[in-house]
């Protein structure tokens, strides 16, 4: 009997009777439905979540910023309403409780009274952060929970991109300010450079002024020096001058009087000679004195009268001269005293001169000191304004003048600074198309599982008449081959079809689909040939081990160290991977790689099957005498 034969006469066994045809074709739509329901069920979860009832609950009471009133608690609430990626109730707080306790809502978002107060806090003294309280209730569904954690997660992080906003649009309008401010004193520090260049200047003049002052006080002082003891010697000379001029003045007044006295008698003589003479002459005359005798006594006292006015205008005058001598010799006291008085003072003026141009000298060397100092301090200043002046300049032109406008973008930037670009080297685009590589191998399967409990794993008939044990194994595994190629065409009109998700390479898809249903037919096959019923039963457990294993939901590094290890050992594991490969448009060499794993495990379960009949052909056992209850 040849293969074909041998499959047709199995297939006219499925179809002998109209509950065989029926059985048949409801196994043959075992995976269609299981896969195709379930991928329907998922196909895009995500775009349904405004059908999740979600609670709002807002107690903030609100806040004061710059002056304005704001509650960001119901600005957050009215942005999550409007959005509608949830459908949003807004309730009190006991009503949200209730309802997240009796599966009314899934979860709940509660701002707390104190939310935008807490919010504000971060640019004052005392921040705090703000508390948003996510209630979630595991029993109305673990993935709602989950959902809502992350819904919570979006919205804080909305609500840090806001409150970063705002505080970016603060900081940079007070960095505007502070340009603007640097600008002032980039114009302050300028015209402080220019009066410390004119102060610098103007302290060096005084520096030089002072240090000549001091030589020149110091030289005025040793000259008061000279002429305080100069002074000092004319004012002891004066005192002996006036002191002789006193005596002289003294004696020149007593020669003054005796003059006088002189002077009265002599003119009392120049007033009494002649009279004397006249009497005299009577006399004579009386005496009868020879008038010739009395002629040389005229005669005589005419001489002697002359001269004694002669005398007396002598000594008139010669008093006068003394009275003048006098009068003179008194001018000359008085002035020699004056002139001791005024050298006292000239000495004591030298003195105190002296005294002053030394003070005046150690004042003008602490001045010229304290000029110099002055001048270097006022060099340092000028530097230090010039550096003042050069860093403001850098300091406003690394501050950039932005206009309102960009100063607002640019903390829309600051706030939100990493837009994620998705540049994914390969999509499946829904959920659904996620999961749909593991549940159509899984479907694959459950598909050949299904079907081995009508079709017979080898033809005992065959057996029987002792034909070659590979025939009997080939036309074993063609007939739920051929059947499960069927179901993998049916589950993928489903997939791409019905469901439309996206398939990059449809052929290539197939082919790996129907590798995959053909490779778990030789495994299954193999099963049955040696243990049969048991066999099929560990069919089952295999199953079980390869949904954990391959990875199809979470990734497989995620899985217990021995169920990892089995992941590089099962067949499912590569027929997921290279059903993802192909139908997102992955890399065609790891498809390949896949395929020959898959042909791996076909052929050796092939092998194995084979050997199995080829047991069955030459030795019978006890389970060939009485025969499972399955195949």
């Amino acid at each position: 009997m040849r293969i074909p034969q041998m499959i047709a006469a199995e297939f006219r066994r499925l179809t002998a009777s109209p509950m065989s045809i029926v059985a048949l074709i409801a196994l043959m739509c075992v995976p269609v439905l299981y896969g195709g329901l379930y991928l329907w069920a998922n196909q895009n979860p995500y775009a349904n979540l405004d059908r999740i009832p979600a609670a709002i609950v807002v107690d903030d009471t609100g806040t004061t910023v710059d002056g304005k009133t704001v509650n960001y608690g119901d600005q957050v609430a009215d942005q999550l309403i409007q959005d509608g990626s949830f459908q949003w109730h807004r309730v009190a707080s006991g009503s949200a409780s209730a309802g997240v306790d009796d599966s009314k809502y899934d979860f709940s978002i509660t701002f707390p009274s104190d939310f935008s107060t807490a919010l504000a806090s971060a640019s004052g003294t005392s921040p705090q952060r703000a508390i948003v309280t996510l209630t979630t209730n595991d029993t109305n569904s673990y993935l709602a929970s989950t959902i809502g954690t992350q819904a919570a997660e979006k919205i804080r992080t909305s609500i840090v991109k806001q409150v970063n906003e705002e505080a970016a649009q603060r900081f940079l309008l007070g960095l505007a300010d502070i340009r603007s401010s640097l600008v002032k004193a980039q114009d302050g520090a300028a015209q402080l450079v220019d009066g410390s260049a004119s102060a610098q200047s103007g302290a060096s003049q005084l520096a030089d002024g002072t240090a000549q002052l001091a030589a020149g006080s110091q030289t005025l002082a040793s000259k008061l020096g000279d002429l305080s003891s100069g002074a000092a010697q004319v004012r002891d000379g004066a005192a002996h001058v006036s002191a002789g001029a006193a005596q002289v003045a003294a004696g020149n007044d007593q020669l003054a009087a005796k003059a006088t006295q002189a002077s009265q008698a002599a003119a009392q003589l120049a007033v009494q000679a002649p009279a004397a003479g006249q009497q005299l002459i009577a006399q004579l005359q009386a005496a009868h004195v020879d008038p010739a005798v009395i002629a040389q006594v005229e005669a005589g006292l005419s001489g002697i009268d002359q001269k004694v006015q002669a005398g007396n205008t002598q000594i008139q005058s010669a008093v006068g001269q003394v009275n003048q001598l006098a009068a003179g010799s008194d001018q000359v006291a008085a002035g020699a005293a004056q002139v001791s008085s005024g050298a006292s003072q000239v000495a004591d003026g030298a003195s105190q001169a002296q005294a002053g141009a030394a003070q005046l000298a150690s004042g003008a060397s602490t001045a010229a000191t304290g000029s110099a100092q002055l001048r270097d301090g006022l060099t340092t200043l000028h530097n230090g304004a010039s550096q003042l002046h050069d860093g403001l300049t850098k300091g406003v032109a690394q501050i950039p003048d932005n206009s309102p406008a960009l100063q607002k973008k640019q903390a829309s930037t600051i706030a939100d600074p990493v837009n994620l670009k998705n540049d994914s080297v390969t999509s499946a685009g829904t959920y659904g198309a996620g999961l749909a590589p593991f549940f159509v191998a899984l479907a694959g399967w459950i598909g050949i599982y299904a079907l081995f409990l009508i079709v017979k794993p080898v033809s005992r008939r065959a057996i029987t008449a002792l034909h070659s044990p590979v025939k009997i194994t080939l036309a074993g595994w063609l007939t739920p081959g051929l059947l499960g190629a069927v179901q993998m065409i049916g589950l993928f009109a489903i997939v791409s079809g019905a469901l439309g998700f996206g398939i990059h390479n449809p052929l290539g898809m197939f082919g790996m689909m129907a590798l995959a249903s053909v490779t778990f037919a030789a495994i299954i096959l193999a099963l049955n040939v040696w243990l049969g019923s048991v066999g099929q039963f560990l069919g089952l457990v295999l199953m079980v081990l390869q949904l954990v294993t391959a990875g199809g939901t979470f990734p497989w590094q995620t899985l217990p160290g021995p169920l990892a290890a089995l992941h590089h050992v099962l067949p499912m594991s590569y027929a997921v991977d290279g059903i993802r490969q192909l139908m997102y448009g992955g890399n065609p060499a790891t498809a390949w790689a896949d395929a020959g794993v898959l042909a791996v495990w076909m052929l050796i379960a092939l092998l194995v099957s084979a050997i199995g009949v080829t047991r069955m052909t030459h030795f019978r056992t006890l389970r060939d005498l009485r025969p499972s209850l399955i195949g």
